[in-house]
Protein backbone atom coordinates (compact mmCIF):
# COMPACT_ATOMS: atom_id res chain seq x y z
CA UNK A 1 0.00 0.00 0.00
CA UNK A 2 1.23 3.30 -0.94
CA UNK A 3 -1.42 5.80 -0.24
CA UNK A 4 -4.02 6.24 2.65
CA UNK A 5 -6.37 5.80 0.04
CA UNK A 6 -5.43 2.21 -0.67
CA UNK A 7 -5.44 1.60 3.21
CA UNK A 8 -8.78 2.96 4.18
CA UNK A 9 -10.12 0.52 0.81
CA UNK A 10 -8.09 -2.33 2.11
CA UNK A 11 -9.18 -1.71 5.60
CA UNK A 12 -13.08 -1.09 4.84
CA UNK A 13 -13.39 -4.41 2.75
CA UNK A 14 -11.94 -6.04 5.48
CA UNK A 15 -14.53 -4.88 7.60
CA UNK A 16 -16.73 -5.70 4.97
CA UNK A 17 -15.92 -9.08 4.89
CA UNK A 18 -15.77 -9.98 8.00
CA UNK A 19 -18.80 -8.09 9.31
CA UNK A 20 -21.81 -7.23 6.74
CA UNK A 21 -21.08 -9.95 4.00
CA UNK A 22 -20.63 -12.83 6.88
CA UNK A 23 -24.22 -11.99 8.12
CA UNK A 24 -25.78 -11.45 4.89
CA UNK A 25 -24.55 -15.34 4.08
CA UNK A 26 -24.52 -17.21 7.90
CA UNK A 27 -28.19 -15.24 9.15
CA UNK A 28 -29.77 -15.67 6.43
CA UNK A 29 -29.57 -19.50 6.22
CA UNK A 30 -32.31 -20.35 8.64
CA UNK A 31 -35.35 -18.95 7.16
CA UNK A 32 -35.07 -20.72 4.31
CA UNK A 33 -33.15 -23.64 5.26
CA UNK A 34 -35.04 -24.59 8.68
CA UNK A 35 -37.17 -26.75 6.04
CA UNK A 36 -35.13 -29.73 5.19
CA UNK A 37 -37.29 -29.41 2.10
CA UNK A 38 -36.13 -26.47 0.99
CA UNK A 39 -33.00 -27.37 0.58
CA UNK A 40 -31.89 -31.44 1.50
CA UNK A 41 -28.71 -32.02 2.08
CA UNK A 42 -28.24 -35.17 0.49
CA UNK A 43 -30.43 -37.42 -2.19
CA UNK A 44 -30.39 -41.20 -1.19
CA UNK A 45 -30.64 -42.37 -5.22
CA UNK A 46 -31.09 -41.13 -8.94
CA UNK A 47 -34.31 -39.73 -10.42
CA UNK A 48 -35.66 -42.88 -11.79
CA UNK A 49 -35.60 -43.03 -15.77
CA UNK A 50 -38.77 -42.97 -17.42
CA UNK A 51 -40.29 -46.39 -18.25
CA UNK A 52 -38.64 -48.00 -15.48
CA UNK A 53 -40.51 -49.84 -12.63
CA UNK A 54 -39.04 -47.00 -9.97
CA UNK A 55 -40.69 -44.26 -12.43
CA UNK A 56 -43.83 -45.93 -12.30
CA UNK A 57 -43.79 -45.93 -8.71
CA UNK A 58 -42.87 -42.29 -8.01
CA UNK A 59 -45.57 -41.54 -10.59
CA UNK A 60 -48.08 -43.17 -8.11
CA UNK A 61 -46.80 -41.25 -4.95
CA UNK A 62 -44.48 -38.47 -5.95
CA UNK A 63 -44.58 -37.32 -2.09
CA UNK A 64 -43.84 -40.67 -0.77
CA UNK A 65 -41.21 -41.20 -3.15
CA UNK A 66 -39.61 -37.93 -2.56
CA UNK A 67 -39.41 -38.67 1.21
CA UNK A 68 -37.84 -41.65 0.75
CA UNK A 69 -35.20 -39.73 -1.40
CA UNK A 70 -34.08 -36.98 0.08
CA UNK A 71 -32.35 -36.47 3.85
CA UNK A 72 -33.25 -39.12 6.09
CA UNK A 73 -33.96 -37.89 10.10
CA UNK A 74 -30.90 -38.34 11.72
CA UNK A 75 -28.85 -35.91 9.31
CA UNK A 76 -31.58 -33.64 9.22
CA UNK A 77 -31.72 -33.25 12.82
CA UNK A 78 -28.02 -32.67 12.84
CA UNK A 79 -28.29 -29.84 10.07
CA UNK A 80 -30.73 -27.71 11.45
CA UNK A 81 -28.88 -27.97 14.75
CA UNK A 82 -26.09 -26.78 13.26
CA UNK A 83 -28.23 -23.93 10.75
CA UNK A 84 -29.71 -22.95 13.84
CA UNK A 85 -26.40 -22.60 16.27
CA UNK A 86 -24.99 -20.49 13.36
CA UNK A 87 -27.75 -18.38 12.56
CA UNK A 88 -29.01 -17.43 16.01
CA UNK A 89 -27.02 -14.14 18.12
CA UNK A 90 -25.18 -14.82 21.39
CA UNK A 91 -26.62 -13.00 24.26
CA UNK A 92 -23.15 -11.55 24.77
CA UNK A 93 -22.90 -10.41 21.60
CA UNK A 94 -22.10 -6.68 20.57
CA UNK A 95 -23.82 -4.90 17.27
CA UNK A 96 -21.90 -2.81 14.58
CA UNK A 97 -20.91 0.42 15.68
CA UNK A 98 -21.65 -0.45 19.57
CA UNK A 99 -18.80 -1.73 21.78
CA UNK A 100 -18.89 -3.38 26.06
CA UNK A 101 -19.64 0.29 27.52
CA UNK A 102 -16.26 1.33 27.93
CA UNK A 103 -13.91 3.53 25.71
CA UNK A 104 -10.67 1.84 27.53
CA UNK A 105 -9.89 1.03 23.91
CA UNK A 106 -8.71 4.73 23.06
CA UNK A 107 -7.71 8.38 25.07
CA UNK A 108 -7.96 9.97 22.24
CA UNK A 109 -11.05 12.05 21.74
CA UNK A 110 -10.74 12.04 17.67
CA UNK A 111 -11.44 7.97 16.87
CA UNK A 112 -13.87 8.11 19.88
CA UNK A 113 -16.05 10.81 18.49
CA UNK A 114 -15.72 9.07 14.85
CA UNK A 115 -17.10 5.88 16.51
CA UNK A 116 -20.23 7.48 18.07
CA UNK A 117 -20.53 9.02 14.65
CA UNK A 118 -20.56 5.96 13.30
CA UNK A 119 -22.92 4.51 15.77
CA UNK A 120 -25.76 7.34 14.98
CA UNK A 121 -25.05 6.33 11.13
CA UNK A 122 -25.88 2.84 11.49
CA UNK A 123 -28.84 3.88 13.80
CA UNK A 124 -30.20 6.41 10.95
CA UNK A 125 -29.76 3.68 8.35
CA UNK A 126 -31.89 1.38 10.21
CA UNK A 127 -34.71 3.91 10.43
CA UNK A 128 -34.65 4.33 6.22
CA UNK A 129 -34.57 0.78 5.92
CA UNK A 130 -37.84 -0.21 8.38
CA UNK A 131 -38.90 2.99 6.36
CA UNK A 132 -38.49 1.68 3.14
CA UNK A 133 -39.77 -1.98 4.28
CA UNK A 134 -43.15 -0.42 5.22
CA UNK A 135 -43.88 1.25 1.87
CA UNK A 136 -46.19 -0.44 0.06
CA UNK A 137 -45.00 0.94 -3.24
CA UNK A 138 -41.86 -0.96 -2.83
CA UNK A 139 -43.34 -4.29 -3.55
CA UNK A 140 -40.22 -5.71 -4.30
CA UNK A 141 -39.06 -5.24 -0.69
CA UNK A 142 -41.38 -8.49 0.81
CA UNK A 143 -42.58 -10.59 -2.59
CA UNK A 144 -45.32 -13.24 -2.26
CA UNK A 145 -44.57 -14.11 1.28
CA UNK A 146 -44.89 -10.71 2.29
CA UNK A 147 -41.29 -10.83 4.83
CA UNK A 148 -39.45 -7.50 5.10
CA UNK A 149 -35.55 -8.10 4.40
CA UNK A 150 -34.30 -7.57 7.37
CA UNK A 151 -30.17 -9.27 7.09
CA UNK A 152 -28.22 -6.34 7.37
CA UNK A 153 -30.29 -4.45 9.46
CA UNK A 154 -27.65 -3.31 12.09
CA UNK A 155 -29.05 -4.29 15.31
CA UNK A 156 -30.22 -7.32 16.80
CA UNK A 157 -31.38 -9.09 20.04
CA UNK A 158 -30.24 -12.25 20.80
CA UNK A 159 -31.70 -15.71 19.72
CA UNK A 160 -33.02 -15.95 15.78
CA UNK A 161 -33.96 -12.65 14.52
CA UNK A 162 -32.70 -13.29 11.22
CA UNK A 163 -30.97 -9.62 11.48
CA UNK A 164 -28.29 -7.69 12.98
CA UNK A 165 -23.98 -7.43 12.35
CA UNK A 166 -21.85 -8.14 14.95
CA UNK A 167 -19.29 -6.63 16.33
CA UNK A 168 -16.82 -9.01 16.14
CA UNK A 169 -13.85 -7.36 16.75
CA UNK A 170 -14.96 -5.94 20.53
CA UNK A 171 -14.76 -9.75 21.58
Amino acid sequence: MQTWEELVEASATLIWIASTLHVAVNFGQYPYGGLILNRPIICRRFMPEKGSPEYDVLAKNPEKEFLKTITGKKETLIDLTVIEILSRHASDEFNLGQRDGGDYWTSDAGPLEAFKRFGKNLEEIEKKLIEKNNDETLRNRYGPAKMPYTLLYPSSEEGLTFRGIPNSISI
